[in-house]
């Protein structure tokens, strides 16, 4: 919808010990990691050495369907992806996972993040001659794997010499022949873990929720830097990357919005950090209120927390049309801007005649925020007092959010009092910045969204050269 923060992407892998239905479990765990992309989906299985993909744009069930399952090999190792494009135009050419195949074999790989440095790397690339097929970073972290590899030892060791190039977020997972591979950026910006099911096959996954959904059991999180390799001989870790940190720099707003509520990252409950910032909202915005209600989905862990603390009862405000994803198709844009009517009903009940506090995880344009309160005054709400369980987003993004224009930013030209009265609600109130690190007892995260200040150099300016590359080609 016009006006939401939009997810990044998802990434899962599995090594069994013998050869089986592995795309069964890469398909169920792209199932539970769909919340973090909508656009397309892919699977690549390894069938001995020889790679079988399948990859479209859509949603894991339009793209898998019973008969395209059915057409893919069993095999000992395969990856899997689900993408929302925070780079790259939505087409084929960019649904992942990637595969090339180079001199010393070949390679599957999948992207949950955006590097920083990405212009500049594949302006480099170009000039040695690479001829790039999609527009997003992924390509690039493959080319470079094959660069290294011709003279590496490894494709592990390839991919540790690739970590002193590229800058930004990356977690991945990567299959050889051989190997599933999986690794996370040395500031550990985006979630990964690995779990082990009962069979004995290594699980890979952006989300712990994702190992829940096929059984396997949570072994821990692949630490910010490090590169783990599966294989016929067991598990082995290469930490050369990992401490080289000061401070990491995991995104804070996996907590508050992207990941799903059931999940642990890095040992922190997302449910109950969201509760947390619900109950910060209500010591430092109080109102005299009869309802809390939360916006569906990551507004109702918040809303619970404000509920608790504040003592005003918790009710069902919203009722979710869960049959319509993103790739829902509207004629024009009068239908588009009535999305939410579509999308979030509100139970008349819960509201009519009461003053309700309303909790919701961020406001980008305010465009949809106004929607949702004009949806509570015409069901009856007497008052409506917004809650945001996050800071104002002030500035872009580079590693993987879609926030990458301060101009569409509605808190960078309006003042809360403005931005109250343009939603058209009766107070309004933001998560103090302060408070983000009490969300997961630390103060190793990134909040440059919400502040600015980025863990790493941003190529500013120059992001988009190769999206107006591709549009030009595709209008040829």
């Amino acid at each position: 919808m016009q006006g939401e923060v939009n997810e990044e992407c998802g990434v899962f892998g599995i090594f069994a010990p013998a050869p089986s239905n592995v795309a069964k479990y890469v398909y169920y765990g792209l199932y539970a990691l769909q919340h973090r992309g909508q656009e397309s989906c892919g699977i690549v299985v390894n069938d001995d050495g020889i790679f079988c993909s399948h990859k479209d744009l859509g949603l894991v069930n339009e793209v898998f369907t019973k008969d395209v399952m059915a057409r893919l090999p069993q095999g000992k190792i395969a990856v899997g992806h689900v993408r929302y494009g925070t780079t790259g135009a939505t087409n084929r050419n960019n649904c992942q996972p990637i595969e090339v195949n180079h001199r010393k074999g070949r390679i599957a790989i999948a992207h949950n993040g955006n590097l920083s440095n990405a212009y500049n790397l594949r302006e480099q690339l170009e000039m040695t001659g690479a001829i790039f097929h999609t527009t997003c970073d992924t390509e690039i972290i493959a080319y470079l794997i094959t660069k290294e590899r011709l003279t590496a030892p490894s494709t592990e060791k390839a991919l540790s010499e690739v970590f002193n190039k590229i800058e930004g977020a990356y977690s991945l997972v990567l299959m050889t022949p051989t190997k599933l591979i999986a690794a996370r950026d040395p500031q550990g910006f985006r979630p990964l873990c690995y779990g082990i099911t009962p069979s004995n096959a290594y699980i890979v996954a952006s989300e712990s929720c994702a190992l829940k959904a096929v059984g396997a059991k949570y072994v821990r999180d692949i630490e910010a830097g490090e590169i783990v390799v599966f294989d016929d001989e067991g598990v082995h870790s290469n930490r050369t990357h990992c401490g080289k940190q000061k401070k990491l720099s995991r995104c804070i707003f996996e907590y508050i919005y992207f990941a799903r509520p059931d999940s642990v990252i890095d040992g922190v409950s997302v449910h109950k950090s969201r509760e947390r910032a619900g109950e910060m909202l209500a010591k430092a915005h109080p109102v005299e209120a009869d309802v809390v209600i939360g916006v569906p989905d990551s507004g109702l862990d918040a809303a619970l927390g404000y509920s608790k603390q504040s003592g005003i009862p918790y009710g069902i405000g919203f009722i979710k049309n869960k049959y319509i994803g993103r790739t829902f198709i509207t004629p024009g844009q009068d239908d588009r801007a009535n999305l939410v009517n579509i999308k979030l009903n509100p139970i008349a009940d819960t509201v009519e005649g009461k003053r309700v506090v309303l909790i919701d995880d961020s406001i980008v344009r305010g465009t949809t925020s106004r929607r949702i309160v004009t949806q509570l005054r015409m069901a009856g709400a007497k008052e409506i007092h917004m809650r945001i369980s996050a800071p104002p987003f002030l500035y872009p993004c580079y590693y993987g959010t879609d926030i990458d224009s301060r101009e569409n930013l509605i808190a960078v030209n309006h003042s809360v009092d403005e931005i109250c009265k343009m939603i058209g609600a009766d107070s309004l109130g933001y998560l103090p910045f302060e408070d983000l690190s009490k969300l997961i007892d630390s103060d190793d995260f990134c909040a440059a969204c919400f502040c600015g200040e980025y863990p790493t150099k941003v190529y500013e300016g120059k992001k988009d050269r190769f999206e107006r590359k591709l549009s030009e080609k595709e209008d040829d």
